[in-house]
């Protein structure tokens, strides 16, 4: 099986400008957890709702004010749509994700995969190792 054949096939995303609380009724809405954020034609970045919790409301940050582009992660992984299952997990799993952008072969966005989609697409086993090697805590560095 290949990640084309589970991905959820039409990515939505967000400007990086869009006030947190746009963002968080826009995720409400769809009943989803996180949403790619590009500016133009471009991808940039991925905010999920655990971003916003930590990054902005743990710190009272204001989410009228505070864009998505403040909480965002950058550099997101991504894989391509021809990939096969298991090598989309690994990536998951080197990466201690739980989703990915999936590409076409043009680098163009033409999804998401997600280990739900895996859990609902794929065998349990695999589910199983990719969830036990990300949601095992990181090392913390000692703080100075």
């Amino acid at each position: 099986m290949i990640v084309r054949d589970i991905m959820a096939k039409t990515p939505i995303w967000l400007e990086p400008q869009t006030s947190l609380m746009n963002a968080s009724r826009f995720m409400r809405d769809r009943d989803i957890g996180c949403v790619l954020v590009g500016d133009k034609d471009k991808l940039v970045g991925m905010v999920t709702d655990r971003d916003i919790a930590t990054r902005a409301v743990a710190k009272g940050w204001d989410p009228r004010t505070t864009t998505v582009k403040d909480v965002m992660t950058r550099g997101v992984v991504y894989c391509k749509e021809t990939q096969k299952l298991r090598e989309a997990a690994k990536l998951m799993e080197d990466r201690r994700v739980r989703r990915l952008a999936v590409l076409d072969a043009k680098k163009r966005l033409v999804g998401v995969v997600s280990v739900a989609d895996m859990a609902r697409g794929a065998n349990g086993g695999l589910v199983g190792e990719v969830m036990g090697t990300i949601c095992r805590p990181a090392r913390r560095r000692a703080k100075a």
